[in-house]
């Protein structure tokens, strides 16, 4: 009689091909089937600064963006990455060697692909004044698992331009700054969450306990958004096949 397991695993490939090779060497009737589960993995460590565990066809990837060192109040991130993304070259944002390993690093706009992963860098602005007051900032776009994620770095112009809503147009997870002073306001932020209609829009770069950086928190943009619908969570974990609702979800994130 030959007895079939079948075992889903989300994405651990490595435990599923333990468990199969245990399977062949014990007991030859068993058959065992692994089904991998995609799903992808988004933490925040505070400020602009996400982490985003994914995987291409053949192994698993972690992404990181905008790392911080501890001048600025917080836990900074570590932890072994495959890609750092670095938004606009400030203490605040580009804390690159807190990540071990040997990182592919992107530091600017442009059009990449590694490891499988396609990625966009968009030029922006970094304050109303079209770059005087503090120069330029990048635009991240990662795809991933028919997936579709944007950060929008520390963005302050005013509107954005036909070229850059034509780059983002299909965001399914908007990373968006809403803490004023440096960037956009959270009025503005929201506005800009109904003009670029989002799955998932997570507020990011806002005042939190422990940060010492002046920034505003986030009240301003939670009164301003409407529609959407505000979740708080530890860790989002997304499913393409998940993200089909009409209604944007509002992810307050809790910094790990």
């Amino acid at each position: 009689m030959r007895i079939m397991l079948i075992c889903e695993f989300f994405g651990n490939l490595r435990m599923a091909g333990l468990l199969n090779s245990f399977a062949y060497l014990f007991n030859s009737h068993i058959i065992c089937i692994i089904i991998r589960m995609e799903s992808m993995t988004i933490t925040w460590y505070g400020h602009s600064c996400f982490k985003i565990q994914t995987r291409n066809p053949k192994e698993e990837l972690v992404i990181y963006i905008d790392p911080f060192d501890k001048s600025i109040g917080l836990r900074p991130p570590s932890g072994q990455g495959d890609i750092v993304l670095v938004t606009h070259d400030h203490y605040d944002h580009n804390n690159i060697k807190a990540i071990k390993g040997e990182p592919f690093v992107i530091e600017g706009p442009g059009e990449y692909e590694i490891k499988g992963i396609n990625i966009q860098g968009i030029s922006a602005f970094h304050d109303a004044e079209e770059g005087k007051e503090r120069g330029l900032s990048t635009i991240y776009v990662i795809e991933s698992e028919e997936i579709r994620i944007c950060h929008l770095g520390d963005l302050g112009q005013k509107e954005l331009t036909e070229e850059q809503l034509d780059k983002l147009d299909g965001v399914d997870v908007l990373m968006i700054p809403v803490g004023g002073i440096f960037t956009i306001s959270g009025e503005r932020a929201s506005r800009l969450v109904n003009q670029l209609e989002p799955k998932i829009a997570i507020p990011m770069h806002y005042k939190i306990p422990g940060l010492n950086i002046k920034l505003e928190g986030i009240d301003n943009f939670l009164k301003a958004i409407k529609g959407g619908k505000v979740e708080p969570l530890e860790k989002l974990v997304i499913k393409k096949k998940e993200l089909s609702q009409e209604e944007t979800r509002v992810v307050v994130m809790k910094p790990i």
